[in-house]
């Protein structure tokens, strides 16, 4: 997999009228193509405010710095290559539906993939092309998002390369357009086909006669599936899911789980943001545990769920139903307020002096816990 998004040193602070409330501090994460990256944490480390810095939907009174650097295809009417060559796939073109894309020339440039379409493979009449894989490729452009400026994300990135599912649909969402209104302007804006709605309603979990409702009408799950859907609707390179899942039941769970599972299987990244450890557990390749503004712990799903190694983490699992459902003692930190040194040593059984003094790393504690410490 190859790099997408390059975060360094991201940082927001909110200046009040008598403090100042420290949100996101010296935050680095790399999201890379065909990854689902989860972001964990209880309510106020932060999440919320790390998906919202990156598309530049902050209040007048943030303050951001640092880096997020996004590779992006060349700009439009800018030729990759002068073998670029033209495909119908399924979903446009001649039939209903179809969309036409460029494709690079072929398969021999360092980093070109090959993927499997509708129409070859295992299944009879699967086709197979060869997809360019990385930034290394001609004219591949980065664009730093902390920096561009509002016009180029409105025109070039938000909705566009990177779409959001948003933690609260009601109020992300235009009430005095119907459903499928707004649906059918988002495909159209981004060159695909308005007829393609109930198609894309239907990938997203919610029923095609539902588009005839205004958001107002909706209940919670519903509009928080139209905002998956409208998401969806530009095809974007990477995918940030601020909470899916909320206000959603158990089938409908497992049903956005898969479609961003599927995302990144086609070669997308999805940034998972969700306080559900159970639903980052299942579907995700890399975990970020925030607490307190920082990333604690930043390591393969696999590992963190079977030896997570901060003193943190461990207590986020051991709140589980499923492990020991016990709880973390205390309260984190308020914000506005964070002590010198490692914000969570105030609840830790494994604090030291060494603590006062800020760690860094994957595992940001000077005592984490070992595989043989870890419960089985």
């Amino acid at each position: 997999m190859t790099d997408l998004l390059e975060i360094t040193g991201l940082t927001v602070r909110f200046r009040l009228r008598d403090a100042v409330v420290q949100a996101v501090t010296n935050l680095d994460l790399t999201v890379r193509r065909g990854e689902l990256l989860a972001v964990v944490g209880e309510s106020g480390c932060g999440k919320s405010v790390l998906a919202h810095a990156l598309l530049g939907l902050l209040p007048a009174n943030a303050g951001v710095t640092g880096r997020a650097l996004i590779t992006l295809p060349p700009a439009a009417g800018v030729a990759r290559t002068s073998t670029d060559r033209t495909f119908v796939l399924p979903g446009g073109g001649e039939r209903p539906g179809d969309r036409t894309v460029v494709l690079p020339g072929g398969g021999e440039r360092p980093g070109d993939r090959t993927v499997v379409l509708p129409g070859g493979g295992e299944r009879p009449g699967d086709r197979t092309f060869v997809l360019p894989g990385g930034g290394e490729r001609p004219g591949d452009r980065t664009v730093d998002l902390l920096g561009c400026g509002e016009t180029t994300l409105a025109r070039q990135i938000r909705g566009r390369r990177i779409g959001l599912i948003p933690q609260s649909p009601a109020t992300a969402l235009t009430v005095v357009r119907k459903g499928r209104r707004l649906l059918a302007e988002t495909l159209k804006q981004h060159g695909r086909d308005p007829r393609l709605a109930d198609q894309v309603a239907a990938e997203a979990g919610l029923d095609p006669a539902d588009l005839e409702r205004y958001p107002f009408e909706l209940s919670g799950g519903m509009a928080q599936r139209l905002c998956t859907a409208l998401a969806l609707a530009s095809d974007p390179e990477l995918l940030i899911a601020d909470e899916p899942t909320s206000g959603l039941d158990r089938p409908l769970v497992d049903h956005t789980l898969d479609l961003l599972r599927r995302r990144c299987d086609e070669g997308a990244a999805v940034l998972l943001i969700t306080h559900d450890l159970a639903a980052a557990e299942r579907v995700a390749d890399t975990v970020a545990v925030m607490y307190a503004s920082r990333i604690v712990e930043h390591r393969p799903a696999a590992d963190l769920f079977r030896a997570p190694a901060h003193p943190y983490s461990q207590g986020l699992l051991n709140a589980l139903p499923d492990r020991d459902f016990r709880a973390i003692p205390g309260h984190p930190p308020m914000l506005t307020a964070l002590p010198p040194g490692c914000a969570f040593a105030a609840r830790c059984t494994r604090v030291t002096d060494a603590c006062k003094v800020q760690p860094a790393g994957p595992v940001a504690c000077h005592h984490p816990l070992t595989t043989a410490e870890v419960p089985a």
